[in-house]
């Protein structure tokens, strides 16, 4: 397997669908911890721009709602409530008490909980988004493969925006 400088995992170019979808995945799940790798806990809370109050350490809290909403509730039906407290539902609400390393063991669990959901299961499997999501997407169930994929949206949008947070606190850039 070939890796980035960096030591990410390449996805590899002539996989099945399947692993195609999963080394993807992977990758951007390496990309953000990459992202906020060697930081002190006063650069993870520094917001993007002075409008907005996204942070290296909220993504990471985000990107563990997602996991958990994708996986467990939509594709499993599994009735679970938010990972950081009702009152943050999407998880960018950063807390004094709660670092990178909670923040990360919660992610990194999430992420563990998915993958053992999806274990056996076929990417034409479904899961049932709620009303308000289907009325979005405009159907009520989606595939696995369409879940994963949207996730590798999800993680790639939020990615560029921890590279531009990142460049910010200590002018790091790269993939």
């Amino acid at each position: 397997m070939h890796t980035t400088p960096d030591g990410r995992l390449i996805p590899p170019p002539h996989a099945d669908e399947r692993g195609t979808l999963e080394a993807w995945l992977d990758f951007h799940r390496a990309t953000l911890a990459l992202k906020c790798s060697g930081l002190k806990d006063d650069q993870l809370r520094l917001a993007a721009v002075p409008a907005s109050s996204m942070t290296l350490l909220g993504l990471v809290q985000h990107l563990a709602e997602v996991e958990r909403n994708w996986f467990q509730r939509i594709f499993a039906g599994q009735d679970v409530p938010p990972v950081f407290g009702e009152d943050n539902f999407n998880g960018y609400a950063v807390q004094p008490d709660r670092g990178l390393d909670e923040a990360t063991a919660a992610w990194q669990a999430e992420i563990a909980r998915g993958r053992a959901l999806i274990a056996d299961a076929s990417l034409d499997d479904s899961g049932h988004l709620s009303e308000r999501e289907a009325g979005l997407v405009g159907v009520q169930r989606v595939s696995l493969r369409w879940i994963m994929v949207h996730l590798i949206e999800e993680y790639a949008r939020h990615n560029g925006h921890a590279d531009l947070i990142r460049e910010q606190i200590d002018g790091a850039t790269g993939t």
